[in-house]
């Protein structure tokens, strides 16, 4: 059934990015693994897989030290209290979305001696139940990240409301792009967008995704 699904899902990803003029292999899929126990993550590694996401770090750790050969994304709200620890096990943190956090993050990358690599999470559609910017404090947050050497700002996220119809979410992701294009500058090109999750990531890719997050679709429907 894994393989079954990773199938439908490569083609269909393959089939939006040339519907917008973009070659496939510009969008990578991160296996979002909550819930989701270590055979299947061995399974979709065995198929080729390399990048998963979680979003807690509690349910992250025995993974991480089973799989440490994989990519892992943090995808979820980052605690400054967790920044340590996520900063010497996941590849890339998708959710910066505060001051407070990236002067956690400059703090601990620079005792660690590495480098932060992160998405800022912007609130597209302004959904009080979701973290993120607003589009009006992008701008200024992108120019405060100058401050923070250590920080590599790699590109946007965003989280698109739940619709049983996922053309709804094509506004959101359409923002993002513009987003992207409009406050991209040397040395922060913003080169990745982190949308579109198992319900509505075909649309995300038609707007311009280079990152889908999928667990369900991929995994099958979550035991909790």
């Amino acid at each position: 059934m894994l393989e079954k699904n990773l199938r439908h899902i490569q083609e269909e990803i393959a089939a939006a990015a040339r519907r917008a003029g973009r070659f496939p292999a510009e969008v990578r899929l991160v296996a979002v693994t909550k819930t989701v126990g270590p055979d299947k993550i061995r399974q979709a590694a065995a198929l080729g897989l390399r990048d998963f996401g979680e979003n807690r770090l509690q349910e992250a750790r025995p993974k991480l030290q089973l799989f440490p050969e994989l990519r892992w994304h943090f995808i979820g709200h980052l605690q400054t209290n967790k920044v340590k620890e996520v900063l010497n096990s996941f590849t890339l943190i998708h959710s910066l979305d505060r001051y407070s956090l990236a002067q956690e993050l400059q703090r601990r990358a620079e005792q660690l001696d590495r480098e932060a690599r992160c998405l800022v999470q912007v609130n597209i559609s302004g959904e009080k139940s979701k973290f993120g910017l607003s589009e009006a404090e992008l701008p200024d947050f992108l120019e405060a990240m100058r401050e923070f050497p250590r920080i590599k700002i790699e590109g946007l996220m965003t989280m698109a409301p739940y619709c049983d119809d996922p053309e709804e979410a094509r506004p959101v992701f359409r923002r993002l792009r513009e987003l992207q294009r409009e406050w991209a500058r040397p040395g922060m090109e913003l080169k990745e967008l982190s949308m579109g999750m198992s319900n509505d990531y075909i649309v995300a890719v038609e707007e311009g995704a280079t990152l889908v997050r999928i667990g369900t679709a991929l995994f099958g429907e979550r035991s909790g």
